[in-house]
């Protein structure tokens, strides 16, 4: 796993290790170690140093100070360097070779136009200036850059969408800061760590998922959601529409419900499954919900709740929490920031780790906060941040073949935050397998079996 840290939280590991040593030689030490990190990043952008040219933009702070270290490391290999500060840098630079921008770091606040970079390639000292370094967030006219380096550990800003996409690739530069994190990355390493591949004395039934999803019109999303959860490893799936059945012979097996009053056939017929899916495409009506209500009360067994089961649980007078604190089974929730708002009652904050670390503590379950970087919290305060997939995953009906995945990793026994951090990660790696154009939630089904044998 990789640290993310937020500026706050950054600013703390500083001043410990300066006051650990009792002398302000500490913090000239770890300037020094930064501004050297950026100068070998730069040198390997620009293949070497003779004839180079960089502009440093350096602001008035440590993140200004990281850059004029790197300008004098850079002009003792010989490259030519110009220093311009960042109150006075001229709207658009001298022609050169690379632009390193040192302007502001992640505790900046404000509004700043980057001067224009022309042809240049575009380093940043720990964050592109202008991106908020808890959310992520640009105001227009952020110099994206090509590479940045960030420094100790990565800063939400980074990780999170806009500055994700201006920060291009990201490299952690190790300066001696020990950082030790609430919140980290999910690395492939971690889910290998987590997978449970089937021993030879497994059968199908250690392995079971019980779903419950869809309705008249709307067979897709239970079809979806049984399929992904038999091909990420689930050794016998059965899937209820309530008042239909799911078009097509498939292998996982269809146990019909009426399309009313089924919460009791459900709860008595879960004792041979490890886990349950409920929610994907059911439907908002009264009575659906009150099933599902029903059904998420009794179930005894480690549960997801996707999709229109999540609508059931906020779409009461009582809350949300009650119920789900009178569950014996673990649950994981995996809303979408129109779902998170239902669930918590106010749209997703920009600061979207807090945001899932405060929906989890409040309602005591795992939180899977679905998007570009998706959060994955557990009560306790403890947070993952998944960002494998890409906008291939923008289209209907992959969220219900996260929740099959989720589920299947659930019945084969992962602990229920990293069942939702490593489904989270599967999902967004199989969607980087498929086409780049014209991808669908169906393609995805087929790319599940290639990650999981890059983890076996």
């Amino acid at each position: 796993m990789l640290p993310i840290v937020t500026p706050d939280e950054m600013r703390a590991i500083d001043a410990a290790a300066v006051s650990s040593t009792g002398h302000p030689v500490a913090e000239a030490v770890l300037i020094e170690r930064a501004g050297s990190a950026v100068a070998w990043a730069a040198l390997r952008m620009l293949g070497g140093a003779y004839g180079r040219r960089v502009v440093v933009v350096a602001g008035p702070g440590n993140n200004g100070n990281d850059g004029r270290v790197a300008a004098r490391r850079l002009a003792a290999k010989g490259v030519h360097v110009r220093v311009f500060e960042a109150s006075s840098v001229p709207a658009v630079l001298p022609e050169c070779d690379l632009v390193i921008d040192a302007a502001y770091g992640t505790g900046f606040h404000g509004h700043w136009i980057a001067p224009d970079p022309g042809d240049a390639q575009v380093l940043a000292v720990d964050i592109p200036s202008g991106v908020d370094g808890l959310t992520g967030r640009a105001a227009a006219g952020v110099m994206a850059a090509d590479h940045t380096v960030v420094l100790a550990a990565l800063k939400p800003g980074v990780v999170f969408a806009p500055g994700s996409e201006l920060a291009g690739s990201v490299e952690i530069a190790d300066i001696g800061l020990p950082c030790h994190a609430q919140a980290n990355l999910v690395e492939q390493s971690d889910v290998e760590a987590w997978w449970r591949p089937r021993t030879r004395e497994a059968h199908k039934w250690q392995a079971a998922v019980r779903i419950v999803a869809g309705g008249p019109g709307m067979t897709g999303s239970a079809h979806l959601s049984a399929s992904a959860a038999q091909r990420a490893g689930a050794g016998m799936v059965h899937l209820s529409v309530p008042g239909a059945i799911a078009p097509g012979n498939h292998e996982y097996v269809q146990r019909p419900l009426a399309e009313t009053g089924w919460s009791g056939e459900v709860l008595g017929g879960l004792d041979r499954f490890q886990a349950l899916v409920i929610g994907p495409g059911l439907g908002r009506a009264d009575a659906t919900i009150a099933a599902v209500r029903d059904v998420l009360r009794q179930a005894p067994v480690p549960t997801v709740v996707d999709g229109d089961g999540l609508f059931a649980l906020a779409w009461s007078g009582d809350g949300v929490a009650p119920l789900l604190r009178v569950r014996r089974g673990a649950t994981v929730l995996t809303p979408h920031d129109g779902e998170f708002a239902l669930l918590s009652g106010s749209k997703t904050p920009a600061d979207r780790l807090a945001a899932a670390r405060q929906l989890s503590a409040d309602l005591r379950v795992v939180v899977l906060l679905k998007g570009a970087a998706s959060v994955i919290a557990e009560p306790g305060g403890r947070a993952l941040v998944a960002t494998s997939g890409d906008d291939r995953l923008a289209t209907a009906g992959t969220g219900d073949v996260l929740s099959g995945i989720v589920g299947a990793l659930l019945a084969q026994g992962l602990d229920p935050f990293e069942a939702a951090a490593a489904g989270a990660w599967i999902h967004g790696r199989a969607g980087r397998l498929g086409v780049r154009h014209g991808f669908i939630a169906g393609d995805l089904l087929e790319l599940i079996p290639q990650v999981l044998d890059v983890l076996s």
